[in-house]
């Protein structure tokens, strides 16, 4: 990254921003000034650190699981989500992806009756198995070399101005924690988002099939950041629909515009009321096309991860 702060940034009104905003953060008796133990930046997952099209990292996983279960008991098909996978039905995962209520209710029942009574090693070890083996259908990278190099600078840049770093998603909190220190560099009890309770039993944690506080889309994004942090952020980036809420409840928000069709992907689904938000509270805007002129790098050498926690 060399002595230039966001090396991956072209030169922009978007990267000044950023720099004016965590300099007069830092810097005490300004107008912008905010006291260290409030420098607290939330990030969104899918599509804001790393690719989300055309599907989650995450949602192939989800799917296999779904589909065993259905093939040990087809009875399973009379509701959702099996009702679609048999069915092959589109509409459902349009639903699904545009966060529609009835869509999500059945998709987070359906996780947690798929995982209930397993250990926390255990899932790990599937996450591992998964992760180890999959690539992008496009790119034929493993999942480390669809991480946006200069969210991973900012970070960086974050951190030495003071800032705790956090990332909350609506994919599976205890998915992300499987890559989060070698990936992004974050600690596991940095990574917020949707999560099972566990219970004990026989000397052991379990999950449980009840999720854990709200779902993390939506106003459940600053609920969940809330109960974890005690304060909600103020600096937060996001991409879609789903990150509004969590946007608005940051003194500073940065919006991924995805307009990168060679590079990357262009798209606009689920996301036109991020856009529209962001036009009427003046957030600070990142064009990919524009404002990266680096958007994949392998920062960091894919390590063996260490085995799965109990």
């Amino acid at each position: 990254m060399g002595t230039t702060p966001l090396g991956s940034w072209n030169d922009g009104p978007t990267k000044r921003a950023i720099i004016e905003f965590v300099t007069a953060a830092a810097r005490d008796g300004s107008p912008g000034f905010v006291p260290p133990q409030d420098r607290v930046a939330v990030f969104d997952n899918d599509g804001t650190l790393w690719v989300e099209k055309p599907a989650p990292v995450q949602m192939t996983f989800v799917l296999e699981k779904l589909a065993a279960r259905l093939e040990a008991d087809p009875s399973l098909a009379r509701e959702q989500p099996y009702r679609a996978i048999a069915d092959r039905d589109e509409s459902y995962f349009r639903a699904l992806n545009e966060q529609d209520p009835d869509a999500v209710a059945s998709m987070v029942e359906a996780i947690g009756a798929a995982w209930e009574g397993t250990t926390l090693a255990q899932y790990e070890a599937e996450a591992v198995r998964y992760l180890d083996s999959w690539r992008h259908e496009r790119f034929g990278v493993p999942y480390s070399g669809l991480v946006y190099q200069p969210m991973l600078e900012l970070f960086d840049y974050l951190r030495t101005h003071g800032w705790r770093l956090f990332v909350c998603s609506g994919g599976g909190r205890d998915f992300m924690r499987v890559i989060c220190e070698d990936t992004w560099g974050l600690p596991r009890e940095n990574v917020i988002g949707s999560a099972p309770e566990f219970a004990y039993r026989d000397g052991v944690l379990v999950r449980r099939a009840t999720p854990h506080g709200p779902v993390a889309v939506g106003p459940g994004k600053p609920e969940d950041v809330l109960a974890r942090t005690g304060r909600l952020p103020a600096f937060a980036a996001g991409n879609d629909d789903v990150d509004v809420e969590l946007l608005r409840s940051a003194r500073f928000a940065l919006l991924i515009v995805h307009d990168d069709d060679v590079r990357e992907y262009a798209y606009t689904d689920c996301a036109e009321r991020a856009h529209a938000t962001a036009e009427r509270y003046g957030w600070t805007t990142v064009s990919v096309k524009n404002d990266w002129n680096t958007i994949f790098k392998e920062r960091l050498t894919q390590k063996k991860r260490s085995a799965p926690h109990q």
